[in-house]
């Protein structure tokens, strides 16, 4: 088997709509072409899934997911303003990145590569 691509993403929420509107219009993920209801991060489609309609522990995804920014601090203190909370960032000699949080306390990264890479 060879892996081709990431498809999609399933983000853990108590509340699919909150979730929706805050990766929508808080991080500004466009909507998915294919379907209205899920959102796109470059090539991978982002959905959300309540756990607890389906018996399940709600738990945030406390690893997340890396989405690629121009500038990391930029996007930082843009998504700041707007009242998100970063709990960390830093510098790995390979590349730069803020981790925040949505509602629900899933991590999102904030990500970027250094340009040689």
């Amino acid at each position: 088997m060879q892996i081709e691509r990431v498809d999609f993403i399933n983000v853990p929420t108590r509340d699919s709509k909150r979730a929706f509107d805050w990766y929508h219009e808080v991080l500004g993920l466009p909507l998915d072409p294919n379907n209205a209801e899920e959102l796109r991060a470059g090539q991978v489609t982002v959905t959300f899934w309540e756990p607890e309609n389906e018996g399940f522990e709600f738990k945030p995804d406390i690893g997340g997911f890396a989405v690629r920014v121009a500038d990391v601090e930029a996007a930082r203190a843009e998504l700041e303003a707007k009242g998100v909370e970063c709990v960390g960032s830093g510098d790995t000699g390979v590349c730069k990145m803020a981790v925040i949080l949505d509602p629900d306390g899933n991590a999102v990264i904030l990500h970027r590569r250094y340009a040689s890479q």
